[in-house]
């Protein structure tokens, strides 16, 4: 048998965290065992479905890499099938029309509730209801009435439900476009679909689903739902907890590695690991590891995953994926050093790619202005000879590298009898704007020989009308 997931987004919003995890399990599954991952856009909610969404959530597949080998496939094109299966229901009295309208239902709800009984559909039009003029009727599913559903689930075990629970579900609207419940069955069925693995919010629907399979002769998937994924404090993840789009993600500078390896662990685990690549998640995912509990979201848990990949990953990836953020700054990159240097530099002081931009604009543009604190500390009097005896050396080097920069400074510093940082800080304020950057010879070099000795010239300048 050839294992075949989908992924079945409503294109009602973003791609968020949650989705994307449902998503990655789907085709981690998929490609673990040599299989087929579909993706299905489940647009059949026509109110509020947008084109928009769509787009979002294929540019966020794509970002991650979640590759389809089928698809993607869309509902609404599907409308003439789905009638006609429910037409076949309705001749064999598995369906029937319904003509109750909203009026009606709200006040049958209303009457229930006032009663202390479970609001649901009370079967009025389910044996041979006369048609009304004046109204579209429905099409709803005739649930049995009694014995029991099983569900096998691949996470959960066996659960039971009573179809004397269940009420009579609409499976097609007055308008002729079907529910989820009906046409998720006739997708998974039409798709050769073997593996169901989805959120836990959709475990209720599962009996529902599979009576429509009985009463259709469709063999039944494997099904899998996952734990609810939640926020630090404990309750269902929302926005406030991070719960947004996965491609702000991407504008904040993550990498999709981080992405999925970090979603991959919100109820997934082997050992103690916590770092993995994807061709060891293909090789290792298997959802009999995936945890029956709820996982929690946690923010500085993700970032510190994305740390850890800017760490690892090479530097000619990482110069590709950091050249949009310091375009989107303005900054001219022929006018700095090869990035695949910059990033060899930043990578172990930034937490995402935007920070290691942001952190890597003085390298391009010269400081406008010195910090407050930064000059009134490091630019004093006493830094003035400091600044012209570096300017000197450094403009003697024959080669400007890291280890020659670093050893004029150091030179510098023995020879006034000065405590480093109190030659490298005001060097650093002059090449920078401010007191931090990256090691003093690494600034150096990041900077440039030609741009160095002109901000020194400047800092000194700056220095001397102070005293003037």
């Amino acid at each position: 048998m050839t294992i075949r997931t989908r992924f079945a987004p409503s294109p009602t919003g973003f791609l968020h965290i949650g989705s994307a995890r449902t998503a990655l399990f789907n085709w981690l599954l998929a490609r673990r065992h040599n299989g087929v991952f579909v993706l299905r856009i489940e647009d059949t909610d026509t109110q509020r479905s947008t084109a928009q969404s769509i787009d979002q959530i294929l540019e966020a597949m794509a970002w991650l890499g979640l590759d389809a080998d089928v698809g993607p496939f869309f509902q609404m094109k599907r409308l003439e099938h789905y009638q006609k299966l429910a037409d076949e229901l309705l001749e064999a009295g598995h369906a029937y029309h319904c003509y109750c309208t909203r009026e009606e239902l709200a006040v049958m709800r209303e009457q229930q509730k006032s009663s202390g009984a479970k609001p649901r559909y009370d079967g009025r039009c389910r044996d041979h209801a006369k048609p009304r003029a004046d109204v579209d009727p429905v099409v709803r599913f005739k649930t049995p009435t009694s014995g029991e559903v099983r569900v096998n689930d691949r996470i959960r075990g066996e659960i039971v439900f009573d179809n004397a629970e269940l009420d009579d579900l609409v499976i097609m609207r007055s308008d002729g476009v079907p529910t989820y419940n009906f046409s998720v069955v006739v997708d998974d069925s039409e798709m050769d679909i073997t593996h169901v693995v989805r959120g836990d919010d959709h475990l209720n629907n599962t009996p529902r689903q599979l009576n429509i399979m009985a009463a259709l002769g469709i063999d039944p998937p494997e099904y899998a739902h996952l734990p609810m994924i939640l926020g630090p404090d404990g309750s269902r993840l929302s926005k406030r907890h991070g719960a947004v789009s996965v491609l702000t993600y991407k504008e904040a500078g993550y990498l999709p590695e981080a992405v999925l390896n970090y979603i991959v662990r919100l109820g997934w685990s082997h050992g103690d690991q916590e770092i993995f690549d994807i061709k060891e998640l293909i090789e290792l995912f298997d959802l009999e590891q995936v945890n029956e509990s709820a996982a929690a979201f946690d923010p500085e848990k993700s970032m510190w995953v994305n740390e850890q990949w800017l760490k690892r990953e090479s530097a000619g990836r990482l110069s590709e994926a950091l050249k949009p953020f310091l375009q989107a700054d303005g900054v001219d990159l022929s006018q700095g050093p090869p990035l695949d240097v910059l990033v060899e530099i930043q990578r172990d002081r930034s937490r995402t790619l935007l920070e290691m931009a942001d952190k890597s604009l003085f390298v391009y543009n010269e400081p406008e202005e010195y910090a407050p604190r930064a000059a009134k500390k490091h630019l004093g009097n006493e830094s003035l000879l400091v600044l012209q005896s570096l300017g000197t050396e450094l403009g003697a080097l024959a080669e400007w590298t890291i280890e020659s920069t670093q050893a004029v400074v150091e030179a510098v510093a023995q020879r006034l009898e000065l405590k480093m940082g109190k030659v490298a800080q005001p060097l650093r304020v002059a090449l920078t704007g401010d007191s931090a950057s990256p090691g003093i010879g690494q600034t150096l070099v990041l900077v440039g020989r030609d741009k160095a000795l002109r901000r020194i010239d400047r800092a000194i300048q700056y220095m001397s009308s102070k005293t003037d």
